[in-house]
């Protein structure tokens, strides 16, 4: 049987438009511009602690070893870092080794010792010691204990503040310390990360209760000393800091998070340790609080709104902010709950065209579009996100793989502002190549496996 040349041809033009749909969906997939609900279930581990009694929280050896060893920026610009531990039997020195070569050290600081009771619980002795005046792009060692018990570790300082000065964020939230947080761990540290934003609620001790919480905070601080002893953690407080608990007589909020972990608030003229900013290579981060005042005239609004006027994009071109409530989630779980931050701040966000916007609270992830819901002003506008090329993208990075587990019930359908979802536990890093542009890419855990999951280009707002 033979075709007609007509036939061949519309059988030809056929073949073409399916080619071009295909290729045309392909390009939209990998440009971030098809929504995306990824039925993907993770079940390798169960959302339980780590026993006690596991390597990952191995009390280091000899009398008085330091441990829970953690550092983060220490000023504005990056020639600074806090440099914290604990010990345990005595308070020991606070102070700081360190130098440019391994084993020795030519310069020491001198820091300050602290402790703190929760409940019955006493802490052991906190120590924290600013350590300024470093070189940028330079690698440091220090030592901290005294006699067989100190212990040596090493830190990078950033390039020197500068519009293309490349450098790679981590980002990881709500991490917790089960096998899933191990995995997420892992993971992030077999990265090219070199500085972790972390987007709150830490170690989720306040699942426990009595002399139990404070046991808590001290295996995660010797759990995430494999990664926080050697590049900053940018910390910013979640629910799971607050620690409300008037049954064991605890109502001072933060208290824990607040003795353990110290952040350069005062560099940035914020009065809160709780929010502050930082400039980190060619970023400029604003961490903000979502459990404290921040409406009209509170010390965070009068805060943010000089913040902003500091900015330079010139200097650091990407502007990004981290919180713990997202303004933008498409899940059950938590929804509608970063409404009033959103509407405190998403305009200013937008003014200043923020880059990105990095949340947690939801145990999933979830990436938007550029959209904005600005212009509803209850009696006229559109009600709805509408797509908004000077708004940031927000992004949700609440799977790190704490013990609550993961929130797997997405409404339905997909929001048009949702670009991409999946209940999954893993970490995202940002590569900033130079001042215009990024490359973003969240790693889902997968069986054990870091699997490059949702990845896009972002293309820096001012440039």
């Amino acid at each position: 049987m033979t075709m007609t040349v007509a036939t061949m041809m519309c059988m030809c033009l056929l073949l073409l438009q399916l080619s071009i749909t295909f290729f045309v969906f392909m390009c939209c997939v990998g440009n971030g511009n098809a929504r995306i609900t990824s039925a993907f279930v993770r079940s390798e581990f169960p959302s339980v602690d780590i026993p006690l009694d596991n390597k990952v929280f191995a009390v280091p050896k000899g009398y008085n070893a330091p441990q829970q060893v953690h550092i983060t920026q220490g000023d504005y610009d990056g020639k600074a870092v806090i440099i914290s531990w604990v010990t345990t039997d005595e308070p020991g020195p606070s102070k700081v080794q360190y130098g440019t070569s391994e084993k020795t050290y030519y310069y020491a600081a001198e820091g300050t010792t602290t402790n703190y009771t929760f409940y019955k619980y006493q802490s052991g002795y906190i120590h924290h010691c600013l350590v300024d005046g470093l070189e940028f792009d330079t690698k440091y060692y220090y030592k901290i204990g005294s006699g067989n018990s100190s212990r040596e570790f090493w830190f990078q300082t950033p390039p020197e503040i500068d519009p293309d000065a490349p450098y790679i964020f981590g980002i990881i939230g709500d991490l917790g310390q089960t096998y899933n947080s191990l995995s997420t761990l892992e993971h992030y540290m077999h990265s090219e990360g070199q500085t972790v934003l972390f987007v709150g609620d830490l170690s989720y001790a306040d699942r426990y209760q009595y002399n139990d919480v404070g046991v808590r905070w001290d295996t995660w601080g010797r759990f995430v000393e494999q990664s926080a002893a050697y590049q900053p953690w940018i910390w910013s407080a979640g629910n799971h800091e607050i620690e409300y608990m008037p049954y064991m007589g605890e109502v001072l909020p933060f208290k824990s998070y607040l003795y353990r972990f110290p952040t350069p608030y005062a560099a940035s003229k914020s009065s809160s340790p709780l929010w502050y900013a930082i400039r980190r290579a060619s970023a400029h981060i604003i961490v903000l609080s979502s459990y404290s005042p921040f409406v009209t005239y509170t010390p965070q609004w009068l805060w943010l709104a000089e913040e902003f006027k500091r900015v330079n994009r010139e200097k650091t071109p990407w502007l990004i902010v981290l919180m713990h409530v997202p303004i933008y989630n498409s899940n059950e779980a938590h929804f509608m709950e970063g409404e009033s931050i959103r509407a405190a701040f998403e305009s200013w966000f937008i003014l200043n065209k923020v880059d990105i916007v990095f949340a947690g609270h939801v145990h999933a992830y979830e990436r938007s579009y550029r959209i904005s819901n600005i212009h509803y002003s209850v009696s006229s506008g559109d009600p709805y996100p509408v797509p908004d090329e000077s708004a940031p993208v927000y992004i949700t990075v609440g799977d790190g793989g704490n013990q609550e587990g993961l929130a797997g019930r997405f409404r339905d359908p997909q929001p048009d502002y949702s670009a991409f979802r999946e209940a999954s536990y893993g970490h995202s890093t940002l590569e900033i190549k130079n001042r215009t542009h990024a490359f973003y890419r969240w790693n889902r855990n997968s069986d054990g496996k870091q699997v490059p999951t949702d990845s896009f280009v972002l293309h820096n707002q001012y440039w």
